[in-house]
């Protein structure tokens, strides 16, 4: 990807059902030059417009991020193993004690102890397991976007917040529904949407816009960080005193160059993960972010190795960066 291309990306990224003439209106381009590059991005697998559900929010499960320990020599298959599970979320490999990081969406809590101790631990390889089950999630991928943009800019595309979120517990049928379509397709248009649920165009629109307002659902343009520049991804592992777990979250959650972080049960209670171009930009972040909140205790940080999975597509149907000698 060339300069223009990231910064499409990255506004694809902050609205990912922006019109391609938006989108060229707050970049500056022509509208059949946005078309142009994101179509072919798209239609090469190098981007992939998707919807993820806020699970806690739409009652569809409760997100659990494991930590698998392996026979050495095992790592890639049991990784494998766990990315052709429908409900692993993501997968990858990792520096550290252990090798295998997995994010898994249990259906229930009765569930995820069938999970644990009888689908995961029987995994051929598989040695350990540490569990640490969501509490709180402060920003996820979805929200993330490349920082390529300016604060006007994304201002311009970003759509305006709703106001406080009501409870929620569950889609209708309808919902459900609607929600499969896009995340099947993100962009789908409202009037495949209305004919596919027998609808009139408005209502479709109607529908989609309350799923997003309620946040029940969150729409997500997927691309491999390394494509974007930002080769070094960093799981990090927060213990954190429990009167500082809000403010730790959201000073993380609103830095550009941190991707995902949530409050979890178990040894750490905070994980969070880093996207940078270089390991000094991740030493800089470490030193001059995390290191000058004084409610960390301590810190676990695993390099991300390989994606096998993001946000439930498989890593085998998007273009990887491949490097040259």
């Amino acid at each position: 990807m060339d300069v223009l291309d990231r910064r499409l990306v990255a506004a694809l990224q902050v609205s990912p059902r922006a019109s391609w003439g938006e989108i060229g209106r707050v970049i500056g381009e022509h509208e059949r030059t946005v078309a142009r590059r994101l179509q072919r991005l798209i239609a090469d697998g190098v981007v992939r417009v998707t919807a993820i559900y806020d699970d806690l929010r739409s009652g569809n499960g409760r997100p659990v991020h494991l930590h698998v320990q392996v026979r050495p020599g095992t790592a890639g298959r049991v990784a494998e193993t766990l990315a052709r599970r429908p409900d692993a979320r993501s997968v990858y490999t990792l520096t550290g004690a252990a090798d295998v990081g997995c994010e898994l969406v249990s259906p229930s809590r009765e569930a995820l102890d069938d999970i644990l101790s009888t689908q995961i631990s029987t995994i051929d390889g598989v040695l350990r397991t540490r569990t640490q089950v969501v509490l709180h999630t402060f920003v996820t991928v979805a929200e993330w976007h490349a920082p390529y943009l300016t604060e006007r800019e994304v201002a311009e595309l970003r759509p305006p917040a709703t106001g406080p979120l009501p409870d929620e517990d569950g889609l209708s049928p309808l919902e459900q529904e609607l929600a499969e379509l896009l995340v099947a397709d993100g962009r789908v248009a409202f009037t495949a949407i209305a004919e596919r649920l027998d609808v009139s165009v408005p209502t479709a629109r109607r529908r989609v816009t309350s799923l997003l307002d309620r946040r029940l659902l969150l729409l997500r343009a997927e691309v491999e960080p390394a494509l974007l520049g930002l080769a070094v991804e960093a799981a990090l592992w927060l213990k954190v005193r429990p009167h500082g777990l809000d403010r730790v979250g959201q000073t993380l959650g609103a830095h550009p160059d941190v991707r995902y972080c949530a409050a979890t049960t178990g040894t750490h209670s905070m994980i969070a993960q880093v996207a940078v171009p270089h390991e000094a930009d991740l030493y800089r972040f470490l030193s001059g972010v995390v290191g000058l909140l004084d409610e960390i205790t301590d810190l676990d940080v695993t390099l991300i190795t390989r994606a096998y999975k993001r946000g439930h597509l498989h890593k085998s149907g998007m273009l990887t960066l491949e490097k040259t000698p």
